[in-house]
């Protein structure tokens, strides 16, 4: 996943809307940022990067990953200032990223994606208990699925752990899903931004961040690698940003979400086809009740919205 709830990033955009743009376009630059996103489940598990050692893998692909993501968005950044927020919030996204392609190389893909998109349910927790902001309308029918779902997944996995790793990828996705909360707080007090400023500084901060690991690791990649390390900046984090904010221009951050949930789904299909990767059935089920509380929270706001938008105006 690696970037950040629609609803937030929603009003850091300011360009201007096409007005003769058909509506299906953006829907449908969201639906293709979505497809982008997931192939994670691709990148992640390519056979050509076996060669890395295990526990280090998750931080050299996040570190190459947004390199390359940052010199693609770079040109499009306007209206750059900084603020001290944004070196906690690159901090944060960089432990979050590592800990989700760390979670995803020594688990499944499937766990990874679906304990990170918990990630609303502990905002909204996080904005209720530690800000003390009022609960959202309909706040309960995200908060008890997302609960429901991480604990389905939570107490069989470890029930029935497999491997070495099997408990250091549960922690680091649930490392990854804590993370993401505090990058979201961080892009609330920066909501007005430039969207694609926020994105380059994380994606920038963190390769900053992990340059020291990588150096000192002095593991570095052939040029095959380096090309598929390319194309995993470019086409599964850059590229979606650019077509997600062209389309959260006309389509409301409610929809957003729910179009992009094709993300997490296609995760573990694209694992599946990389190299066979089943998730288990514990996991089926609970990423099932965490999607039915993420429709049903987006579903309850676009009625809100339908509702102030069919009020009579003064």
């Amino acid at each position: 996943m690696s970037r950040v709830d629609p609803t937030e990033q929603e009003s850091t955009i300011a360009a201007s809307v096409n007005a003769t743009t058909p509506i299906w376009q953006s829907r449908l630059a969201i639906i293709i940022a979505g497809f982008l996103w997931s192939t994670s489940g691709l990148f992640g598990k390519l056979d050509v990067f076996e060669n890395w050692p295990i526990e280090k893998r998750g931080l050299l692909l996040s570190f190459w990953r947004a390199g390359f993501a940052a010199l693609f968005l770079l040109p499009f950044v306007r209206r750059p200032r900084w603020r001290w927020e944004l070196l906690p919030m690159g901090l944060c996204f960089a432990v979050m990223v590592v800990s989700f392609l760390s979670s995803m190389t020594w688990g499944t893909s499937a766990n990874a994606i679906w304990l990170q998109y918990t990630a609303p349910c502990w905002v909204l927790l996080a904005a209720r208990f530690v800000f003390r902001e009022p609960w959202e309308p309909g706040a309960w029918s995200l908060i008890l699925p997302a609960l429901v779902g991480v604990a389905l997944i939570l107490f069989f996995e470890f029930r029935s752990l497999d491997g070495e790793w099997a408990m250091l990828a549960v922690i680091s996705g649930l490392v990854s899903a804590i993370t993401y909360t505090l990058v979201v707080l961080f892009l609330r007090r920066l909501r007005t931004e430039n969207a694609f400023w926020l994105v380059a500084v994380n994606q920038s901060l963190t390769a900053l961040f992990l340059l020291p690991f990588v150096v000192s690791w002095s593991i570095w990649p052939t040029l095959t690698q380096l090309l598929w390390l390319a194309l995993f900046g470019v086409l599964q984090m850059a590229l979606p940003y650019l077509l997600f904010s062209w389309g959260l221009k006309q389509v409301p951050g409610h929809e957003a979400t729910i179009l992009t949930l094709v993300e997490p789904f296609l995760v573990p299909v694209w694992a599946y086809a990389t190299v066979g990767e089943v998730p288990a059935v514990w996991t089926i089920a609970g990423a099932v009740v965490i999607v039915f509380g993420l429709t049903l929270r987006y579903v309850l706001a676009a009625r809100r919205a339908n509702r102030v938008s069919t009020l009579p105006h003064a």
